[in-house]
C-alpha cells in the first residue's frame, strides 16, 4: 500500500479518519499487531480454562493420551522404544524355539468356573431317588449305591437383625435373706447402649466402606422389622470413634515413625449452622512406609498449614522424607522441620505431568514432548519396582538420571521461548521450581516417582461425598477421620474391616495399654474360633 495521496487517509474510520504521516501508520498498525497478538493469547487463555471446566464438569477423569502423539514429539522416546525392539528381536534369535515354562502353565490353565473359597459355611442337600426307581430293569433286584455325583451352588441368606439376651442370675443367702449377688456384665462397646459390636462393626463398614449414608441405612434395618432413626446411628459413630480413639492415637504415633510419608488432602462440604449454605472442610491422608503400614486420617475445618503442621508434630514430631503435591502450606514444615528433626520434600511427577496435559490443546509440539520424557521416567520404575532398595537406586541412577539432566536443558530452552502466563509456560516454571525435589525419588530407593498411594487412599472419600452429600459438623468430620483410618488400613492389609472392627470394639475395653499394639491393623490376628455371646446364630 502506498501513501502518495493523502485522501485515502481522510476517509471517516470508526475511530475517526487515519493521519496522513506514514510513520505513524506504521506505529499504528505495530500496536494494532501488538493487541492482536495480545487479544489471541488471551483468548487461547480463556479457552484453554473453558476446556478445563468442560472436562472437570462432563468429560472423562482418564489422561490417557494416544502413543502415536508421544511418538510423533518425542524422538528420544521413539529410539528407546526401537532400541527395545531390537534387543527383544536379538534375544528371540538367540532362543530355542521350544515351549516355555509359562506358556506350558497358560496351555495347561484350567478354563471356565473359578472353584467357590472352602472356607464358605456349605449345606449339602442330598436328592435320593425313589424307591420305585431303584429296582434293575433286567431282573428286579434293587440297585446298589456306587458312588455320587457332587455339584456346587452359590446362594444367599439375606443378613439380619438379632438379639441377645445377657441374663445374669441373682443370688441371696436363704437363711439371712440377703447379701445379693449378681454376676458382672460384659463390658459393652457403649454403656447402656442398644448396639453390640457386630451391628456397630456393620454400621461403620456400611458408611465408610460401602459409602452408605445413614438414611440409607435407617431404610435397610426397616426391613428388617426394626426402625433406627438416624440421629441415633449417627451417635453411635461418634461413640465408636471416641471407643477407638486410644488405638487411632497408637496409629498416628506409629506413621510419624515412617522414614516415607506420603500425604494428600480433598476437600468435603460441612454444614455450618451459622449460615445458609455449607462451609468446605479438609480430609488429609497420611500413609506411612512398608515398615509402619498404617493408612491415618485427619480432619481440619480449613486448609492452612495447621493442620499438617499439628499432625506432624505430635508425638515428638516427625523426621524424614514427606512426598505431596506442591501446596505452599508445607513450605513452612520443609524450612522449619519437626522437633524429630528436618522434613525433606518429595515431590510427584503425576501432578507434574498434569500440567503438560493440560496444555497439550494450546502447545501441542512442547506438551507432548514433555509427557514423553515423563513416560521414560515411568517405564524405568517398571522395571524396578520389583527390586530392593539398594537396586532400584543403582537402576535409577543409571537409566531415570541421564532422562532428567536431559529434561532439565531441554525445559530451560523452553522457558526462553515460552510465554510465561501460558498453560505451557505455567507447567514448565511448575516444573523447574519443583525440580530438587522431583528428582530426588533417584537418589534414594525408598522413596516412589509419585504421590498416586495417597491420591488412591482419598478415592473412598471422593465416592463417599457424592452419597452423603455433607458431613454435619467439624465433629462429624473428626469422627469420620477416626473411623475412615481403621477402614482403609484394613484395606490396606487385606483385612475385612467388618471383621476387625467387631472383634477390635469387643476387645478393646478390656486391652491393658500395653498390649494395645496388638489390635493394630498391621499386627491383628483373626482370634482362634471360640464361643462368642454375641456371635450370630447358625444359618445352617
Amino acid at each position: 500500500m502506498t501513501c502518495s495521496s493523502t485522501d485515502a487517509f481522510d476517509k471517516p474510520t470508526p475511530d475517526g479518519p487515519l493521519p496522513g504521516d506514514l510513520s505513524l501508520c506504521h506505529e499504528i498498525i505495530r500496536q494494532q499487531h501488538e493487541t492482536i497478538h495480545t487479544s489471541q493469547r488471551r483468548i487461547g487463555q480463556l479457552e484453554h480454562r473453558l476446556d478445563l471446566l468442560l472436562r472437570a464438569r462432563y468429560g472423562p477423569r482418564s489422561e490417557k493420551v494416544d502413543e502415536a502423539q508421544l511418538k510423533l514429539f518425542a524422538a528420544a522416546l521413539l529410539a528407546c522404544e526401537q532400541e527395545q525392539a531390537s534387543a527383544a528381536s536379538e534375544k528371540a534369535a538367540k532362543t530355542p524355539d521350544k515351549p516355555t515354562e509359562n506358556s506350558e502353565k497358560q496351555r495347561g490353565k484350567k478354563r471356565g468356573r473359578k472353584l467357590l473359597p472352602k472356607n464358605l459355611p456349605r449345606k449339602t442337600v442330598e436328592h435320593e431317588l425313589p424307591a420305585h426307581e431303584l429296582a434293575c430293569p433286567c431282573c428286579g433286584a434293587a440297585r446298589q449305591r456306587i458312588g455320587q455325583e457332587t455339584s456346587e451352588q452359590l446362594d444367599y441368606i439375606p443378613a439380619s437383625l438379632f438379639v441377645v439376651e445377657h441374663i445374669r442370675p441373682k443370688y441371696a443367702c436363704k437363711a439371712c435373706e440377703a447379701n445379693v449377688i449378681v454376676a458382672d456384665k460384659p463390658t459393652q462397646p457403649i454403656e447402656k447402649g442398644l448396639a453390640g459390636p457386630g451391628l456397630l462393626a456393620q454400621t461403620i463398614v456400611s458408611k465408610f466402606c460401602d459409602h452408605l449414608p445413614l438414611y440409607r441405612l435407617e431404610r435397610i434395618y426397616k426391613r428388617h422389622g426394626i426402625e433406627i432413626p438416624r440421629s441415633t446411628t449417627c451417635d453411635w459413630m461418634r461413640r465408636s470413634a471416641e471407643l477407638l480413639l486410644p488405638l487411632y492415637d497408637l496409629m498416628h504415633q506409629r506413621v510419624l515413625q515412617s522414614k516415607v510419608l506420603h500425604t494428600d488432602d480433598t476437600p468435603v462440604p460441612v454444614q455450618d449452622k451459622n449460615r445458609d449454605r455449607t462451609k468446605t472442610g479438609r480430609f488429609w491422608v497420611y500413609l506411612g512406609d512398608a515398615d509402619h503400614a498404617l493408612t491415618v486420617f485427619d480432619y481440619t475445618p480449613d486448609r492452612t498449614s495447621n493442620g499438617p503442621i499439628k499432625f506432624l508434630h505430635r508425638y515428638g514430631g516427625f523426621a524424614g522424607y514427606l512426598q505431596a503435591d506442591a501446596y505452599a502450606g508445607y513450605d513452612v514444615i520443609y524450612e522449619k522441620g519437626t522437633p524429630a528433626g528436618r522434613v525433606i520434600e518429595v515431590a510427584c511427577w503425576a501432578h507434574t505431568r498434569r500440567k503438560f496435559y493440560e496444555a497439550r490443546a494450546t502447545a501441542p509440539g512442547p506438551a507432548h514432548n514433555a509427557m514423553a520424557r515423563i513416560r521414560q521416567l515411568y517405564k524405568v520404575e517398571s522395571h524396578v519396582k520389583e527390586l530392593d532398595a539398594t537396586q532400584r537406586y543403582a537402576q535409577r541412577q543409571a537409566e531415570a538420571l541421564p532422562v532428567l539432566n536431559d529434561m532439565r536443558t531441554w525445559l530451560l530452552e523452553q522457558k526462553a521461548i515460552a510465554l510465561p502466563k501460558s498453560p505451557i509456560g505455567q507447567a514448565i516454571s511448575y516444573t523447574l521450581s519443583n525440580w530438587d525435589a522431583l528428582c530426588r525419588y533417584a537418589h534414594d530407593g525408598d522413596l516412589t516417582i509419585d504421590n498416586n498411594p495417597a491420591e488412591n487412599a482419598l478415592r473412598g472419600i471422593a465416592i463417599g461425598r457424592k452419597n452423603y452429600l455433607f458431613m454435619g459438623s467439624d465433629r462429624g468430620g473428626r469422627t469420620a477421620a477416626v473411623l475412615y483410618s481403621f477402614v482403609r488400613s484394613c484395606e490396606r492389609h487385606h483385612i475385612d474391616p467388618f471383621a476387625y472392627l467387631r472383634d477390635v470394639i469387643r476387645r478393646i475395653s478390656d486391652t491393658p495399654i500395653s498390649q494395645l499394639a496388638s489390635l493394630l491393623p498391621n499386627h491383628w490376628q483373626t482370634p482362634p474360633a471360640a464361643p462368642d455371646p454375641t456371635a450370630s446364630p447358625s444359618i445352617l
